[in-house]
Order: structure tokens, then C-alpha cells, then sequence
């Protein structure tokens, strides 16, 4: 805690609120609160433009695009909402409270389409459903029509957009109404089976009512990533506020304008957590029972086993199985050119950033949990709130509010050294790597955050008090208590981090410095020149490292419900991974 200034501590009792304001914050307040300041100053960059005049410019955008813009955001959001919590809620109820052939595998399954960014789906089913693809050209063979004999969907329109966007995000749901379910007291569902209901009047009227808070949670999570998406709607030619903030600042040459459309996203935001919230807080069911054992379960047979057994396999087979297999066979048959020398520089470039960003982001995170776990004040709590705000904000609109403070701070550091020198350096921040660290570090450090801050929530206070009576101070006791305690937890966290980043789209195309391209880029500009099969090395290699968080939040997924025990996991990192999603949902 912090120590009072002998100078300024207050000699009267009355006076003690006033000696408050004289308290001096100790080193670890005061890191707290420099990261959360550096992890919302773009955010705040983006929140000051709006009061900037944008000229004739945001006339120009008001009158052609910009209701576009909200119309297709908008639907995009209402359709993801609404295919997220079908998929997600109703495989979870399966899964968890079902017995049907295939139940075990479909536990984990259901969780690989996390693994499949949004862009790299869209490729592999453009690629699957265009008119020269297999599916139309096996369809004209077959009943030998012509380009006018029938009609076929466009994958390539907002339907399609929605459509691919809730096969890949709904795992979100997933997860955790599944754990919600699980951790359901028996008594009340033992209640309701003895009053005669059924299994869809118990999921109706006690259990989903009971799960109502985690079912929000993730679709506030999904539907924050659909308001990030970049990839999939430029492909797919949907103009949405992501594409008109790169369209405006780069095509037009508007950063003001740019910014303002970033800062009208923000509000589309703000409204999600907003009703993630209500949601959350207006919820008038709970557990009142501590009976956590085996859940009762209906045994599902005939046709009854099949319908379920089909309703969660065809979202991992539409959802991963069919385009990593489609990825698969396009990357053998053709593949990417460059496969080789100058692919790997792409691979290298993208684990570069990726391995930086994690370390960096688990080591901030570690810093703010402990800086809250010492010392309980408001500063502390309120940063590390402020620190993991940035998970709930687009790429595209950190990579724009970072590049107006660093786009400023060059200009002055070239005006100085010119005016002092005689000569300017450049630029040293933006179109670097450090901004685009930096955005990495905005975006994805509550990742991390609340990973870590699970892990050291186990360790025990009692811990801290027995180092500190050995002499050692907080930074020691963080050094040699709690990290080799924590180690895999944290490594877990910086596992989460990093396959974020190599998935990440919108912030690297922005950010990224001349003739810098990671692999999400080289899939992103070959399919953007319709070289889909050329993309599919790059999307392939993705996916494949998203595999590695699937892995871990499945088994995560074991050990969800009070109760379970596992000896081998005294210091498992599971529980903390599970809660990254679990926790996001708090910023």
C-alpha cells in the first residue's frame, strides 16, 4: 500500500480526507497507470477528432457512402447476432445436457472454426461456390445448363458476409453457455424434471434463463469481432464503417474524416457492452444450490440421436472441416509461387511480430495484475479497466488514432532536427514496426491481461506475506513467487497473443511499413487480385497455428464446472485461457 509523506500526514482525525490528497502513489500505481494511459491514448486520439471540422469532405461522405455504411453494418450485426446464439446456444445445450453417438467428440470439435479467420474463410468458399467453381461447374455438367438456365446464391454479397461470419464466430456463444450450462446447480433442473418438463421446457424456462448472462457475454464478443472485420467485407465488396475508415484515409486522403467515421464505430461498441451489460445485470435467475455433481442428462435415440448428432456436425464441417479442406487441396494443386525462399520471410515476418507482441503483452499484464493484486486502490482497478478496453475496439480504429499522435510526434522530432541539425530523420514511428507493436499491444493486451490476472488470483495471499517476512520486497516476491508458479499460465497467455496476431488483418494493413508483408498479408493481396488458390498457402499456414488455442481451450473446457479435479493440473493454465473469453467480457 501506499505510505503517507511524514511531511504532509494529517495531525487531526478530521483532517484525514484531506491528508489523502497529499498520499504519495507508490512505483507500482504509477506503472499501472502509465500503461493504461499509453494503451488508451489512441482511443482517446480517435474521441478528440470528432470535434475537428472535416471540411467538405464529411458532406461528400454523408450524402453518398455513409448510409451505406450504417445500413451494412448494421444488418451484418442484427444477421451475425442471430446465427452465433441459433449455433452456438443450441450446440451447447447438445452437448452438455444430450447423450447421442458422437457427443464426446463433438465437445471439442465445435471449437475448431475459432481457428479459421473470417477472411480466410471467405477466400476458400468464393473460391468453392464462383460460377467457375466446382459446385456450379459440377451443376451445369450434370443437367447441362447454361449461364441463364438457373440461378445460384452470391457468396460474394452481404448474405453470404453474415453467413460465413456466424459459422466462424459462433464458438464465442459456444463456449460459454457450455460452461454456463455446466455449472448449473443440479436441485434446480432436478426440480424441473419432477414437475414433469421435458427437455425443452427445462432449457427454456430454468436453464437458459440461468445461462442468460454468458450467452450475452459471447455474443458481444462475436459481434465485436464482426465490427473488426476487414478482410471478409472488402473481399466480399461490403462497404462497412472498417473499409470506409481505410477507404477515407488512404483513398481520399481524409485522416480527420477517417477518424470520425473510427469514432462512430466506437459508438456501435459502446452500444454491445452497453447491452452486454443490462444484459447481464437485469438477469433475475441464479444458482442457489451448492450441489454440483453428474447433471442429468436425456439419452437421446433413433432419429432423435441423428437430428442432434447432424445439428453440431454440420457447424464444424461448414465452419472448418470444408475450407481447410478446400485450402488443402488448393495449396497441393497450386499453391503459392513464392512457396520457398520468400515465403518463409513472410512466415518469419509474421512469427516475428507475433512472438514480440505476445511477449511484451503477457509481460504488461503481469506488471497491472500484480500493480491491482498490492495495492487495492481506485487507480489501480481503473487502470487496469482502461488497459483492457482496447480488445473492444476494431483494429482499423486503433491503427487510425495511432497514427495521429505518432504521425505527430515525427513531425515534431523532423522539425526539431531540422531547424537544431540541418537534416530530418523520417519517420521513426509510424510506418514502422513499433506502431505497429504498439497496435498489436492496444488490441490484444486483455487477452492476455485476464488470463494472468486468473492465474494469480490462485495464488494465495498468505504466499506474498510469508516472501514479504523474508525479507523480499513486491518485485522479488513477482520474480520468485509468482511467475514460476504462474509460468504456464503465462505461457498459455502469450500462446493466446500470438495466434491472435498472426490472424490479425485490419491494424497490419494499415500499419505495416513498405514492402513488410506477414502471411495474413500475402493471403489478403493475392485474393484481393483473385488468385485464390495462390492465397491458400498463406491462409492454410494460419489456420493451422489457430489450431493451437483450439487445443487448449478444449481441454479447458474439462475442467469448467465447480467440482472437477484434476491432480496432474495444480498449475494448469487451462481455467486461465477459458478465461479470456470469459473475462474479455468485463472491459
Amino acid at each position: 500500500m501506499p505510505e503517507y509523506n511524514e511531511l504532509t500526514e494529517p495531525a487531526h482525525e478530521s483532517s484525514t480526507a484531506a491528508g489523502r490528497r497529499w498520499r504519495l502513489p507508490d512505483g507500482w500505481v504509477l506503472i499501472s497507470g502509465l500503461i493504461s494511459l499509453l494503451i488508451a491514448l489512441p482511443i482517446l486520439a480517435v474521441l478528440l477528432h470528432v470535434f475537428i471540422p472535416a471540411g467538405e469532405i464529411w458532406r461528400h461522405l454523408g450524402t453518398t457512402v455513409l448510409p451505406r455504411y450504417l445500413l451494412n453494418t448494421f444488418w451484418l450485426v442484427i444477421g451475425v447476432g442471430i446465427g452465433v446464439l441459433v449455433i452456438g446456444v443450441g450446440t451447447a445445450w447438445l452437448v452438455a445436457m444430450c447423450r447421442f453417438p458422437g457427443r464426446n467428440l463433438m465437445q471439442w470439435a465445435l471449437l475448431l472454426p475459432l481457428a479459421v479467420p473470417t477472411y480466410v474463410i471467405a477466400y476458400a468458399y468464393t473460391d468453392f461456390l464462383q460460377f467457375t467453381g466446382p459446385v456450379q461447374s459440377g451443376l451445369r455438367d450434370w443437367f447441362d445448363w447454361g449461364r441463364a438456365d438457373y440461378w445460384f446464391p452470391n457468396i460474394r454479397s452481404l448474405g453470404g458476409a453474415i453467413t460465413l461470419m456466424a459459422l466462424v464466430l459462433y464458438p464465442y456463444v459456444y463456449l460459454l453457455a457450455r460452461a454456463a450450462f455446466l455449472e448449473q446447480s443440479v436441485s434446480a433442473l432436478e426440480v424441473g424434471r419432477t414437475l414433469g418438463r421435458g427437455p425443452w421446457r427445462l432449457f427454456g424456462t430454468i436453464a437458459l434463463p440461468l445461462a442468460r448472462p454468458a450467452i450475452a457475454g459471447g455474443t458481444a464478443l462475436a459481434l465485436m469481432e464482426t465490427l473488426n472485420d476487414f478482410g471478409a467485407v472488402q473481399f466480399f465488396g461490403v462497404d462497412t464503417f472498417t473499409t470506409g475508415i481505410y477507404r477515407t484515409w488512404f483513398g481520399l486522403g481524409e485522416p480527420v474524416a477517417a477518424a470520425q467515421l473510427a469514432a462512430i464505430l466506437l459508438i456501435f461498441v459502446a452500444l454491445l457492452i452497453l447491452f452486454e451489460r443490462l444484459s447481464r445485470g437485469q438477469a433475475q435467475f441464479h444458482n442457489t444450490g451448492t450441489k454440483y455433481q453428474a447433471l442429468p442428462s436425456f439419452k437421446l435415440k433413433g432419429a432423435r440421436a441423428w437430428l442432434a448428432l447432424t445439428a453440431c456436425a454440420l457447424p464444424v464441417l461448414l465452419g472448418f472441416l470444408l475450407p481447410a479442406g478446400l485450402l488443402l487441396q488448393m495449396a497441393i494443386t497450386e499453391g503459392d509461387p513464392l512457396f520457398g525462399t520468400r515465403f518463409m520471410r513472410f512466415a518469419g515476418n509474421s512469427l516475428l511480430l507475433a512472438g514480440v507482441a505476445a511477449i511484451l503483452a503477457v509481460g504488461l499484464a503481469l506488471l497491472l495484475s500484480y500493480a491491482a493484486r498490492i495495492n487495492r486502490s481506485r487507480v489501480t482497478s481503473w487502470s487496469v479497466r482502461l488497459a483492457g478496453l482496447g480488445y473492444a475496439v476494431p483494429g482499423s480504429v486503433i491503427a487510425v488514432g495511432i497514427l495521429i499522435p505518432l504521425g505527430y510526434l515525427d513531425d515534431r522530432i523532423n522539425l526539431y532536427t531540422d531547424r537544431w541539425f540541418g537534416v530530418t530523420v523520417g519517420l521513426l514511428f509510424t510506418g514502422t514496426l513499433v506502431a505497429l507493436v504498439y497496435a498489436y499491444l492496444v488490441r490484444f493486451l486483455a487477452v492476455s491481461l485476464n488470463a494472468v490476472d486468473a492465474s494469480l488470483a490462485r495464488v494465495t495471499v498468505s504466499m506474498d506475506g510469508a516472501a514479504r517476512t523474508l525479507g523480499q520486497s513486491a518485485g522479488q516476491t513477482l520474480r520468485r513467487v509468482h511467475m514460476p508458479m504462474t509460468r504456464v499460465s503465462l505461457f498459455a497467455a502469450a500462446i493466446l497473443v500470438f495466434v491472435d496476431v498472426m490472424k490479425e488483418l485490419p491494424a497490419t494493413v494499415i500499419l505495416r511499413p513498405f514492402d513488410f508483408d506477414t502471411l495474413a498479408i500475402r493471403a489478403y493481396e493475392l485474393a484481393s487480385d483473385e488468385r485464390l488458390a495462390q492465397a491458400s498457402t498463406s491462409a492454410l499456414a494460419i489456420v493451422l497455428v489457430g489450431i493451437i488455442p483450439v487445443i487448449i481451450l478444449s481441454r479447458a473446457m474439462t475442467q469448467s464446472r465447480p467440482g472437477h479435479h484434476d491432480p496432474d493440473a495444480q498449475d494448469s493454465a487451462l481455467p486461465a485461457s477459458e478465461s479470456v473469453l470469459a473475462g474479455n467480457t468485463k472491459t
